[in-house]
């Protein structure tokens, strides 16, 4: 990735304007959905995700951007299902209105998840559920999986495009899949080894987050949303005229 000013000298016929415009944007809000609520072992470490979520925390930061980790285990769902959009105004748990502000007003989200069965985490998909499409919409995801075998919850990552699009955050093409994780993380969330590599390949991701979160973030500020189409109310705008 090219750092974050560098010119487009190298483009013949580029306009000046084009040239001296920085890349990014140094204000941009990012969370970091920390996809796992276990909490026990085996296996072990218990809170595999824990290393992931900072990692990606740090190479946001290095980016001179925001980030928070959204971590399922301090956010109490309670035993029956009621997502925040159910509450009538001002009844919501504080906690969960609180999220529910931050989510929107992120400019894009990382959702880091473990691999359960061939799928995405459950803890992920409960807490993402709780609130409307509306909060996430026009902004874009990067998912990153990770896993203590081998295939780093690649398989996780394809059922996660499905439900991050509804959601209206579009996942970013490059995924990053993370196996043996806790081999290649310390509990701090720094690599073990071959930390240019790794860096280099998580960036690639977190790079397109970046570019299409200002893309988006613009748009969103000078357009308009209405032109999409797309529900910004209830559930219902999803049905057929």
């Amino acid at each position: 990735m090219a750092p974050p000013n560098s010119q487009l000298a190298d483009h013949p016929g580029c306009p000046v304007e084009l040239i001296a415009r920085p890349l990014y944007h140094q204000d941009m809000k990012f969370l970091i959905f920390l996809g796992s609520a276990r909490d026990s072992t085996p296996p072990r470490p218990a809170r595999l995700g824990q290393r992931v979520s900072m990692m990606c925390h740090r190479l946001i930061a290095d980016r001179a951007h925001g980030a928070q980790i959204i971590d399922p285990l301090d956010y109490d769902m309670g035993g029956i299902f009621k997502p925040h959009f159910a509450y009538a105004e001002g009844r919501a748990p504080q906690a969960l209105s609180d999220l529910a502000e931050a989510i929107l007003a992120a400019d894009g989200y990382v959702m880091a998840s473990p691999e359960y069965n061939h799928s995405m985490s459950p803890a992920l998909a409960h807490l993402l559920n709780h609130f409307g499409a509306s909060r996430f919409a026009w902004k874009p995801s990067a998912i990153v999986t990770y896993s203590a075998g081998q295939w780093g919850g690649a398989r996780a990552a394809m059922g996660m495009r499905g439900f991050l699009s509804e959601l209206g955050c579009l996942p970013v093409s490059a995924m990053s899949h993370l196996p043996t994780a806790q081999e290649v993380l310390d509990d701090e969330g720094a690599w073990t080894s071959d930390s240019a590599k790794w860096d280099s390949y998580v960036g690639r991701t977190l790079g397109q987050l970046e570019w299409w979160a200002e893309a988006a973030q613009r748009q969103r500020l000078e357009g308009d949303t209405r032109a999409t189409g797309a529900f910004d109310r209830v559930s219902s705008q999803r049905n057929a005229p």
